[in-house]
């Protein structure tokens, strides 16, 4: 057997890494219509969907890699597999399910292409999934019995304080001088892009429609079924109503319910291929991933990671903020986006143009391939040519994709 050299060893570290097409499940408010249905009974769904409206069978994905935050309960084991399996998938196709916190499921959109970049599959299928219904924020810490322990060791206390991503927030106000009326003004502009998108039915061609059970007020299943496909999340608001809501975290602090993202539940996902494998299925890609991004910031802090990761993009290609046509930066507090814009300089009008967190939700681990898909869409319907997809994550993190649209 002939020894294998880099000479006479074909590796294809070039392929082109496309988004043939990207989709979501619409965002079901806390005890809404996703709240009781098992999470793998929407994500199994939007994942069979996304394929069947390319004409693509599950045969044909080389991998699936999805997020999802507090794994266990229904949403336990390796969720992504167990929604694929149950929506029907191939049982040859493999499955992962990561943890990046907030960005997990933009991570995997990261992972899938740098799989398909490197030659090690050329169909991936990027996704995420969260029941925040069932499984509230740090339900894989809180209130376990003691003899599962504590997921922080008292060796990190050597190291660094431990605060919540509330206190972090709070933080971030006093660093970046974000105040209580720059964050309800911000809290009401993406309520009212939300709204506006609605009435324009800019969301139409991303939410895949699911045929949903109907439980009653305490959970159970009666026989009846509908179609979910709107979002519940969006609400009416005004600055008077705002300034009227009181701190989540503090007294003194200046973030509400009104300033913060929302609960929700939901699932989404990103159809990705190499370009080479695109045309060779006839398809027509919508964007190109041009690069991503995964970063540490101060895990006190917690939520300054879109500013490295915005840097970090725009320095590996050579972009500048004003080069960019569209930016979806996840809303987990109004300060987090406000003070990444005032860092970076971006222009608040390019923005979440039809909303964020704070008026559509929250699904933790499925929220990057929310924004993902929210980007693929905008950037056909608006004919911009690049956007840039990031978020800060628990534990000091930040995630970055930079999109350009073909």
């Amino acid at each position: 057997m002939p020894l294998l050299t880099l000479a006479n060893l074909e590796i294809a570290l070039v392929q082109e890494a496309v988004v043939v097409d990207a989709a979501r499940s619409a965002v079901g408010r806390k005890g809404g219509s996703l709240g009781f249905v098992h999470p793998t009974d929407v994500l199994g769904p939007i994942l069979m969907g996304l394929l069947q409206r390319n004409g693509l069978a599950a045969e044909q994905v080389d991998q699936v890699v999805g997020g999802c935050i507090n794994k266990l309960g229904a949403q336990g084991m390796n969720v992504v597999r167990t929604a694929w399996l149950a929506g029907g998938g191939a049982e040859a196709t493999p499955c992962i399910t990561i943890d990046a916190q907030c960005g997990s499921s933009q991570e995997a959109a990261m992972l899938g292409q740098s799989l398909i970049r490197s030659g090690m599959a050329d169909v991936v299928v990027a996704c995420g999934v969260e029941n925040m219904t069932r499984l509230r924020i740090g339900s894989d810490s809180i209130g376990l019995p003691a003899e599962y322990g504590k997921p922080v060791a008292r060796s990190y206390f050597e190291h660094y304080e431990l605060t919540s991503q509330f206190e972090g927030a709070e933080r971030m106000a006093e660093k970046y001088q974000v105040t209580r009326q720059d964050a309800d003004r911000f809290g009401l502009e993406s309520q009212l892009r939300a709204a506006q998108a609605v009435r324009e039915g800019r969301f139409e061609a991303q939410i895949i429609p699911l045929q949903v059970p109907v439980f009653d007020e305490q959970g159970n299943r009666t026989e009846a079924t509908k179609v979910f496909d709107g979002d519940e999340i969006p609400r009416d608001s005004s600055l008077e109503a705002l300034a009227g809501l009181k701190p989540v975290a503090r007294a003194d602090g200046i973030h509400t319910a009104g300033t913060s993202s929302q609960i929700a539940d939901g699932a989404a996902a990103v159809l990705m291929m190499s370009a080479a494998k695109a045309a060779e299925l006839g398809l027509r890609p919508k964007a190109r991933m041009v690069q991503t991004a995964l970063v540490g910031c101060d895990p006190v802090l917690m939520l300054e990671g879109p500013i490295p990761a915005t840097e970090k993009l725009l320095a590996a290609t050579g972009l500048n903020i004003d080069d960019i046509d569209l930016f979806e930066v996840n809303e987990a507090f109004a300060s987090v986006v406000l003070s990444w814009a005032k860092t970076v300089g971006a222009d608040l009008a390019k923005v979440n143009p039809n909303g964020g967190a704070i008026a559509l939700g929250h699904p933790l681990g499925a929220t990057g391939c929310f924004l993902i898909t929210k980007a693929v869409h905008e950037l056909q319907r608006s004919q911009g040519e690049y956007a840039l997809i990031s978020m800060c994550c628990g534990g000091g993190l930040g995630t970055g994709t930079l999109l350009q649209r073909l």
